[in-house]
């Protein structure tokens, strides 16, 4: 028995796949192959064909022919059951039994011919046997991964090291500087009177008073942060918090295991120079840096329904060089009725109610710089809340016949439906599982998925939701369990777009000149996002 080829095609003759086991040109495969649909004949019983030259032997998978290609002098029997394996390898590996399905699984089933088929003879098989050599595991590309993995943690290491580094010589600089400020306010220091935010519509507050700014040698006393953290100059860094990677321990156990057997291991060089640059990239560049960040809180019913939604947001400043202090920003709030602004105790407030200007009371001080807080100076919050349950990002949960059934069925659908107000990014959604032996089997998911095995908690992420994928579903198999160990579901995900849709349109200099370039950042974050 010699199979020249083995091949799926269509109806109408459009080649799919083939896989050839002997030395035969591209043109005389493809020349066999596009003559066997007009050998096919109507009505006939036998599934094969002969020609003076070799034999076809074939069998319908739906819409298409699974295909061999054989001399004449093969035994008939032996070329029909190695058909039928192939037969039921296909539907195996192929997504679906139509053109789209095959051409996407084009290597997967060629890798599943080549064990079934070597050098034209039929190989002793089965199909789990088949499937079992497919899926078998590479010492070689198991070490592989773990050196990357080694090195990408040494290198996280190094960068949070450098960036330690970075802060540090900031915040000794900004020490010696001379001619700082700091505010008066009666109330102590800025921070402590803008952090704790209640906005009701009295317009009030928990704000507190405040005077005007005066000039003292204190640089960190405007720096405001976000709630319950300490000022910039406080808060350096811990050093050799990067050496606590327990992941980075294990895979050097693992690799120092492996040279104990005699493995040859080599390691590269660690990118030092690669990681200072990364540490530097994440520094702002511009003169002026302004950040609009929003904090979004929900709680939904798992029964459907909204008992919570609240967005907290501010607008951050940062400026790095003292002859940029003296300026105004000029903003763009969006028509967005639900959103409640509050400027800073020392901000102009008539002049933002009028002008959309936000300002110091005194335009003869100059703004803090100098910050090397990732928030800046704090100019202006917000607080928006809502009963509108369309006002929600993202939607959760598990669908109502699973749900009926959790406590006498093991297997768990769940899906997500975003609207189309945002486009999310990172998301993870997190489903509680009761405590497991094992982890759960994930049968069908849009996206990718990871078990956390110390908590019990099932991670399924979507790197990016847009017009594209605005729902998705997933399908995993737990042992029976009560419905409440399904509970809360957490969610986080980030979006590069406001619910305030707040713009900043221009940096105005008030000693004249031209106005310095300026930066702005727009980002919404999930604090607490739960299906409760």
């Amino acid at each position: 028995m010699v199979v020249l080829a083995a091949s799926i095609v269509s109806k109408n003759g459009k080649v799919l796949v083939s896989r050839q086991f002997v030395d035969m040109s591209r043109i005389r495969i493809e020349g066999l192959l596009a003559a066997f649909p007009k050998l096919i004949g109507i009505g006939k019983q036998h599934t094969y064909i002969e020609t003076e030259n070799v034999r076809y032997v074939y069998q319908p998978i739906e819409a298409l022919y699974l295909l061999l290609v054989t001399n004449k002098q093969s035994n008939i029997l032996d070329d029909l059951e190695t058909l039928r394996l192939l037969s039921k390898l296909v539907p195996e590996y192929a997504m679906s039994l139509d053109e789209e399905g095959i051409c996407q699984t084009a290597f997967e089933l060629i890798f599943a011919f080549d064990e079934v088929i070597s050098l034209g003879h039929k190989e002793n098989v089965t199909v789990a046997q088949v499937k079992q050599y497919c899926e078998m595991e590479s010492h070689e590309e198991k070490l592989h991964k773990l050196l990357l993995q080694n090195k990408i943690d040494e290198t996280k290491r190094r960068m949070k090291e450098e960036a330690s580094k970075i802060d540090q010589m900031k915040i000794e600089k900004n020490r010696g500087n001379k001619g700082g400020f700091m505010s008066s306010m009666g109330s102590g220091r800025i921070e402590s009177s803008f952090s704790d935010m209640s906005i009701s519509s009295g317009g009030g507050g928990g704000f507190g008073s405040g005077s005007g700014f005066g000039l003292t040698n204190d640089i960190d006393s405007f720096a405001s942060k976000s709630k319950g953290c300490q000022p910039s100059s406080a808060t350096a860094p811990p050093k050799g918090l990067g050496m606590k990677l327990g992941k980075n321990q294990r895979a050097n156990q693992f690799l120092e295991s492996l040279k104990a057997e005699g493995e040859m291991i080599v390691e590269d060089a660690q990118p030092s120079k690669l990681s200072s640059h990364i540490a530097a990239a994440h520094q702002p560049t511009d003169p002026v840096t302004l950040t609009a960040e929003e904090k979004l809180n929900v709680t939904l019913k798992r029964d459907g329904g909204m008992s919570n939604f609240d967005v907290q947001g501010q607008l951050s400043l940062q400026i790095l060089n003292p002859e940029d202090g003296l300026i105004q920003v000029q903003i763009e709030a969006g028509g967005n009725p639900g959103v409640i602004f509050k400027t800073h105790p020392n901000m102009n407030k008539e002049l933002f109610a009028n002008e959309n200007i936000l300002g110091l009371r005194d335009p003869s001080r100059p703004f803090p710089t100098g910050q090397t807080g990732d928030a800046g100076v704090g100019l202006l919050k917000w607080r928006m809340q809502s009963a509108d349950e369309s006002m929600v990002p993202l939607t959760s949960g598990y669908k109502s016949e699973a749900a009926a059934y959790l406590s006498t069925v093991n297997f768990l659908f769940i899906e997500y439906e975003a609207s189309s107000m945002f486009d999310l990014r990172n998301v993870v959604i997190s489903v509680p599982l009761p405590a497991l032996r094992e982890p759960p089997s994930v049968r069908q998911i849009d996206g990718e998925w990871r078990y956390d095995s110390r908590n019990s908690i099932l991670e399924w992420s979507i790197l990016l939701i847009d017009n594209s994928n605005r729902s998705g579903s997933m399908e995993f198999v737990v042992p029976p369990a009560d419905s409440s160990s399904f509970f809360p579901i957490s969610v986080r995900f980030s979006a590069t777009s406001t619910y305030s849709e707040l713009k900043v349109v221009n940096i105005l200099p008030l000693k004249g000149g031209a106005p310095p370039k300026f930066s702005q950042r727009t980002q919404l974050i999930t604090e607490n996002y739960q299906v409760a």
